[in-house]
Formats: structure tokens, sequence, C-alpha cells
């Protein structure tokens, strides 16, 4: 196993609160994962089960550099942004073991989280498809006049579908506010960028839109933040949308069932260096924003959140057979629905 990096001291630009913020939030998301894989594989979990273990500062950066009235959206990989946005860690937990506390009631899984308290707009399971629904999020917010704005995370692989290439054409016809992020963790599935593209520099192809685009280090929760809030900015002073690319990794494999046989594990070693939580803790304790003490509470807090969160699903009760014809039409006397 290579050696962890010593860095030079980095020097904090940002609040306490802030930078507690992104490791607590961050620590949270890592350990409820870790803790999600041991129950996968324990056939607790089933299904698929896409872990964010590494891309972490996609989510929580991009958090604290937004307002709690935007909107998000995102794709399957999607656990990391409603437990960073507030949502409770238990209905994410039985969600993910179909229980009818979960966060759509045990119907959605590990593919399908959704928090309208929070403005999570869910995650989605078709490859790209919700890039045109952040572009539909974004315009409602616009043609309502508000200042709000979406933002929609995609994979590398989302941006080979014709529908995202048709939202970013009409994102910048109407101006809309949205963030368009590509999450670009070096593999779609287990097909690496450099095998399909011959643009490889995924930022890039917001630039045949006119569209600003600009790559960012997906690794450092700092740099997430500042490329976000510049991008908000823009959206909310009417200029409409912009492309980020986060250049993040994923140390698991893109699901559960993925042997990871595209890989090395050197390469994954490498990655782990930059680790995001790593990073974000030296520049605490460099800096002496947090005492050890108080590090240790966090990290004793977010041990019991895990522990409750899997208390919480496993005692919960499974949803019954007429859960099946509940949530399906808005009108709930709807006369076609099988009894």
């Amino acid at each position: 196993m290579a050696k962890r990096r010593t860095t030079a001291k980095a020097k904090a630009k940002y609040s306490k609160e802030t930078y507690t913020f992104w490791y607590e939030s961050m620590l949270l998301m890592r350990r409820f994962e870790e803790k999600a894989g041991q129950l996968y594989g324990q056939q607790k979990i089933r299904g698929f089960c896409h872990l964010y273990i590494g891309q972490e500062a996609c989510a929580s950066g991009a958090i604290t550099a937004l307002e709690k009235d935007d909107k998000w959206i995102t794709a399957y990989r999607d656990h990391a942004h409603p437990l960073g946005l507030g949502t409770d860690p238990g209905a994410v937990m039985a969600e993910l073991f179909g229980k009818a506390t979960g966060t759509t009631k045990g119907k959605g899984g590990s593919m399908h989280i959704f928090d309208k308290e929070r403005n999570f707009m869910g995650g989605h399971g078709i490859v790209g498809a919700q890039v045109p629904m952040g572009l539909g999020i974004g315009f409602a917010e616009k043609y309502k006049g508000t200042k709000n704005l979406c933002i929609c995370h995609m994979g590398d692989g989302a941006v080979r579908q014709g529908a995202v290439h048709e939202a970013f054409n009409l994102a910048m016809l109407y101006k809309t506010p949205v963030i368009f992020v590509i999450e670009n963790n070096g593999y779609a599935m287990g097909t690496s960028v450099k095998r399909t593209s011959n643009v490889t520099e995924l930022y890039q192809i917001g630039e045949s839109y006119d569209m600003p685009a600009f790559p960012v280090d997906g690794m450092n929760v700092e740099a997430i933040h500042e490329a976000v809030a510049e991008a908000a900015e823009r959206a909310r002073r009417g200029d409409g949308p912009t492309l980020l690319e986060f250049r993040t990794y994923r140390y698991k494999g893109h699901s559960m069932s993925d042997p990871q046989k595209y890989r090395t594990k050197e390469e994954v070693e490498e990655y782990k260096q930059r680790d995001p939580i790593e990073q974000v803790l030296k520049t605490i304790q460099d800096n002496k924003i947090l005492t050890e003490e108080e590090i240790s509470e966090i990290n004793a807090k977010v041990k019991k959140q895990v522990a409750d969160a899997v208390k919480f699903a496993e005692e919960s009760p499974w949803p019954d057979g007429q859960a099946a014809f509940e949530d399906v039409y808005v009108q709930e006397d709807y006369p076609f629905t099988m009894e």
C-alpha cells in the first residue's frame, strides 16, 4: 500500500461552521455507505446499490454554495446528496431496505431516493433521464420568476445520451437557471472515458453550445464550493446555465456486483491519497479550527446516526400489498385503478 502523501499546511479560507459541515456531512455519507455495503453483503439490502464513496465532496461542496430553495436532481448514485441536504438517515436506510418508512415508502429503493421537503427531486435510474428533467425544473423557476435554480448531477456516461445534448441546447436558448454537473469518476460502469469518446475533456462539450464550462477538482470540497457558487451567481442574474466537470473518483465498483477488473488497485490507491475527507480534516487540524475533542465528538455522533438508521430500518414494517396502488395518481379516487 502506498503511503499517504504529506502536503503543505492548507490555509483555511472559510468559517468554522463551513468546515465543520463539510467534515461532518462527508463523514456521514462515507460511514452510511460503508454500512450499506456491509448490509448488502448480508442481503438485508437487495437489488441495485451504487455507492458514492470517494465522491463525497461533489455533494457537500455544492450544498454550501447553494440556497435552501434551490432544487436538486441526480442519477442513481443518490444516497449522499439527500444525507447532506438533511434528509433523515433512518428514512434513507429504510428505503434501501424496502421498508414502508423509507423516503419513497419502500417503492423506490437505492436508485430512487426522494425528499420533497429538502427539494431533492430524486435519483433516477435511466441514464441521462434526469438531465432534461433538471432543465424543466430550472425552467419552472424562471417561469415563476424566482431566483432559485436547479443543480443537475450526471455521470460521465450520461453525456453520450442524446437527451443530454437536447437539454444543453434548450438551456442556453432559454437561459435557464441550471447548473449541469458531470461527476466524472473515470468510468461509465466499467468503460473508461478514453474508450468511449474522442472528447475526453468532458467540460468542453458545453462549449459546443456556447455554455460556460469548466473542469473542477472533484476531490477538493473547497474547489467544488467555489465553482458552484460562481455558476449559481451566473444563473441568478439571468445569464443561464453552466457546465461543471467534477473530476472525482469512486473507490468502490459501479455497483455492488462490479468485480472492478477494468482498473488496478494501484490506481484506486493513488486517488485515495487525495481523499476529500482527509483533505478537509487536515485543514481543520492544521488551522486548529476544531479541537481533537470536537473532532472525536463528530465521529461519535456520525457513528450513532448510522447505527440508529440501521436500527430504524430493521425495526420498520414492510409495505402492505395495498401500497402498490397508492401514490400512482394525483387523483385519489382515480376510477381505473384496479382493486
